[in-house]
């Protein structure tokens, strides 16, 4: 089946391990992986291979500003390169351009590796500087310009010697932040973006990167077959792809990117209006619209309104690329509740969500993300694990049993109980109350989890671990407060406390509470439903220094949990403040952490700062 192309042009935010790269901080990789983006390399250019002059010239043109117009312009200047001859259109632009020349007996040589300073010569012309223009004769002359012009930068080819694949990296990406004879960044003159001697790659591979496109089949159409293929971020292949997966490609780069991305649920809102909408709500979530395709599918004159069960097709982004009826996707959730509530009676709206709908129930599944679900039956209890399946005849939620697993997971975050993690597998840390946290396998590495911290897993058709859910295992589930003030308003016939304390640099109060066994500082908040049920002190330890994952004191390290809290205190109060604005040196430290044995807690959660 023919691909289903997305109208409108997306700007893309491609995940790249570097987005700017420049001819001295470049290595060998991210060079050839930007010659690729603008098609001056492919995929399968050998580095090691010699270049040959015919390969040359096709390099030169894609370098330049006839990269397109190469292809059918063919034509036998040179007897041993006939028209037909896949360089022919190269050569004869390099030719009518000056950039190289035949030789004397009527041949080009296409097959001849090209030298050093062959290659150097047809460079400077690219850039404007002519021969006669060059102080001393050939070739010396040429490679002297060549180096003080940075084109040799890299290049471990010397005079006389033949150009490898990787010394054709080098030249070429060089000549992209070469000036030319006018005093112009070369590069720029392409209509690239060169700053400060870097090369823009990630504006590369957006402007040369197609799509989204959606699969109509578990295959895709494509103009090339593709040397790399990504799954939703990981390395795969082609036979990972299923019906209505969202993908983009780079052809320059022979680089496919897939995501499996999907929400289903029942539609119950579009903003700003149903007539133009640029977002829609399903499940409980809003999430933007990225294409106009699914902004008309969406929009009063689409297929779809209120209340209709619907699939949302997500790009790289999280933006909504099409739409499709949940008949055609069968979505299953898992998680725990965190509100259910079943109607007193039937709504009168006009929104057959509501109409039909008795139970609403919100869940924090394991992808971190609160979807809200209509059903029937009755309502579910708070901290209860579920599993819900929708498709267009509706939402079925079931409660799961418990799932068991224990062992320690390695030491890299990679695999636990003989599994490994599949990628971007999800795990959620709750309490039983409701309260939740998403984590990642990283920060389970070399953590020993019992039976009783697995509350439930699956496995992926690879026997990976896609999903867990855990029980108190990292201490992530509640908030932690800094404790200033306790005034105690008790009597004999009453208690009634008051607690004065700072949460995410902002001071809150809570009048008239219970009594808890707290002295101030550091506390965790402990939750239930809702409701506040209790206070547990931290313990406390003085800091001597500490970075952004580490703190040390009393000859012991610590781990600094990532949303730690940093208070610095002065005669006036506390101010909430950067990890990376405090030291050992200038200020007097107290960390507070979580010791209530968690399996892998016994984080920092709270530094106060005081000025020595």
């Amino acid at each position: 089946m023919k691909k289903r192309m997305i109208s409108a042009a997306l700007t893309l935010c491609l995940t790249l391990s570097l987005l700017c790269i420049g001819a001295g901080a470049a290595g060998s990789g991210t060079k050839q992986e930007a010659l690729q983006a603008l098609g001056i390399l492919t995929g399968s250019d050998s580095l090691t291979s010699q270049v040959t002059r015919a390969q040359f010239a096709k390099m030169l043109v894609n370098a330049s500003a006839y990269q397109d117009s190469a292809e059918g312009y063919g034509a036998s200047l040179f007897k041993d390169l006939k028209g037909d001859h896949w360089a022919s259109g190269y050569v004869r632009i390099t030719i009518e351009q000056g950039w190289m020349t035949g030789y004397v007996d009527g041949t080009f040589r296409p097959d001849q590796s090209i030298t050093l300073e062959e290659g150097c010569a047809a460079l400077l012309k690219v850039l404007g500087y002519d021969s006669s223009t060059l102080k001393g004769a050939y070739p010396a002359a040429q490679l002297s310009k060549s180096g003080s012009l940075g084109l040799l930068d890299g290049v471990s080819a010397k005079q006389g010697s033949r150009l490898t694949g990787q010394d054709c990296a080098n030249l070429f990406y060089n000549l992209l932040t070469a000036k030319t004879s006018g005093g112009s960044v070369y590069g720029t003159t392409l209509g690239y973006s060169v700053t400060n001697g870097q090369v823009d790659y990630s504006a590369l591979v957006t402007a040369e990167t197609k799509g989204p496109y959606v699969a109509d089949s578990a295959s895709l159409s494509l103009p090339f077959t593709p040397g790399t293929v990504y799954y939703n971020g990981a390395a795969a292949s082609l036979s990972s792809v299923q019906q209505y997966d969202v993908y983009y490609y780079n052809a320059n780069m022979s680089t496919v990117w897939v995501y499996h991305d999907r929400v289903t649920g029942t539609l119950t809102g579009l903003s700003p209006s149903a007539t133009a909408p640029t977002a829609v709500t399903v499940a409980g979530v809003s999430y933007q619209l990225g294409t106009s395709e699914a902004a008309y599918q969406l929009s009063s004159q689409g297929s779809f309104q209120e209340g209709d069960m619907v699939t949302l097709l997500l790009g790289m982004n999280g933006e909504v690329v099409y739409v499709i009826p949940a008949a055609e996707n069968q979505a299953v959730y898992y998680g725990v509740v965190t509100a259910s509530t079943k109607a007193a009676s039937t709504s009168s709206t006009t929104s057959s969500a509501t109409v039909s709908a008795q139970v609403t129930t919100q869940a924090a599944c394991t992808d971190g993300v609160v979807r809200t679900f209509y059903h029937s039956g009755t309502a579910l209890s708070i901290g209860k694990l579920v599993t819900v399946s929708t498709t267009q005849s509706g939402t079925a939620i079931k409660s799961l049993s418990t799932k068991r697993l224990e062992g320690t997971v390695s030491k890299d975050g990679t695999a636990f109980a003989g599994h490994s993690f599949a990628a971007g597998a999800q795990i959620l840390d709750t309490d039983g109350s409701g309260n939740y946290a998403r984590i990642y396998p990283s920060r389970l590495a070399g953590v020993k989890l019992s039976g009783e911290d697995v509350r439930y897993y699956t496995l992926n058709a690879a026997g990976e671990i896609d999903r867990m859910v855990l029980q108190n295992v990292t201490g992530d589930t509640q908030p932690y407060v800094y404790l200033s003030g306790i005034e105690d308003n008790s009597s004999n016939m009453n208690i009634s406390v008051n607690y004065t304390y700072i949460q995410d640099g902002q001071a809150k109060t809570i009048n008239g509470g219970a009594k808890y066994a707290v002295k101030g500082g550091g506390v965790m908040l402990a939750y239930e439903k809702g409701s506040l049920k209790g206070m547990r002190q931290l313990a406390s330890v003085s800091l001597d220094s500490l970075s952004s994952l580490s703190a040390y004191g009393g000859g012991r390290e610590y781990k600094v949990a990532e949303d730690v809290q940093v208070l610095l205190r002065d005669g006036s109060g506390y101010y909430l403040t950067a990890l990376s604005q405090i030291n050992g040196e200038e200020y007097a430290l107290t960390g507070w952490y979580d010791s209530f044995g968690y399996s892998a807690g016994g984080r920092i959660r709270i530094i106060v700062a005081v000025p020595k």
